[in-house]
């Protein structure tokens, strides 16, 4: 009979852009014998939830999700409880929203986080000139808070990692051969239907010339990597030389279910 301590940590996060729909998909390209997984673009990291790997490295350039990933790591049951104690509702959003994160204590901090990814409009993050989370309030479909059994799972799993805050170049100088790299950067893609999920300000089309470079320096030592992307001339660009296919995603346009359209993702990787 399970126990609540055996059930298996998933990501309790939302996030735009999410690859959970094609969790199936990508876990066919990670080596059963890989000495260590990497995510530098970590986001909810459902795929490393959803693989479980025995050693791995997160990072992000997100200074509060890797704050609530320590947090959760150290002491879900606290984060759990200050989640208990908030109520869903707008102004009870506004609040947390206009709380300063350096206020808080680690568990206070990540409680806010977690609250404010729920309850956002689509999961995004965006912060305004003052570095200030500023995305409005989600009306609705946006489910439940996690609850404390969740962030046990999690935090069991994220015993296992080690979490770097910063840029992905940084994070990669940490692959070595037989390691397994996922990539999923944000989208430098200038069409409308883009960027109504993510922030143009996030990432450049400069960025995705370092990402190229780093796919092909992973190459070159000898370490595997999936890299998943919008269709566009800057997929084009990374998979060029590289195996690749194309998949059809569900994609929330507008944040209405009337006006969740599919397109098309490049998974590319090279083995």
């Amino acid at each position: 009979m399970k126990t609540a301590s055996d059930k298996v940590a998933s990501a309790f996060l939302r996030w735009a852009g999410s690859k959970r729909q094609l969790l199936p998909t990508l876990g066919q390209y990670f080596p059963a014998d890989a000495t260590s997984y990497i995510e530098p673009f970590a986001g909810s990291a459902c795929l490393f939830f959803s693989l479980s790997p025995k050693k791995a490295i997160l990072a992000d350039i997100n200074v509060e999700l890797m704050a609530t990933y320590r947090a959760v790591r150290r002491s879900p049951d606290d984060v759990a409880l200050e989640l208990k104690g908030l109520r869903r509702s707008k102004r009870e959003y506004l609040r947390m929203r206009s709380l300063r994160p350096s206020h808080l204590t680690p568990p206070e901090r990540a409680a806010r986080f977690i609250y404010l990814n729920r309850f956002c409009f689509n999961g995004l993050y965006r912060t305004n000139r003052k570095g200030e989370f500023n995305v409005p309030y989600g009306a609705s479909g946006t489910g439940r808070l996690p609850d404390a059994e969740t962030l046990r799972a999690c935090s069991r799993a994220l015993r296992r990692v080690t979490l770097l805050t910063g840029d992905f170049e940084a994070a990669l100088r940490h692959a070595h051969p037989g390691d397994f790299v996922y990539m999923d950067p944000p989208y430098a893609v200038n069409t409308r239907r883009i960027f109504n999920e993510y922030d143009r300000a996030s990432f450049s089309s400069e960025d995705v010339v370092r990402v190229r470079r780093c796919m092909e320096r992973l190459k070159r030592k000898g370490v595997s990597f999936v890299v998943s992307y919008a269709e566009s001339p800057e997929a084009d660009m990374l998979r060029k030389g590289f195996n690749f296919e194309t998949v059809r995603v569900r994609r929330n346009i507008a944040g209405f279910t009337s006006e969740r359209k599919y397109s098309k993702e490049i998974l590319i990787w090279n083995r």
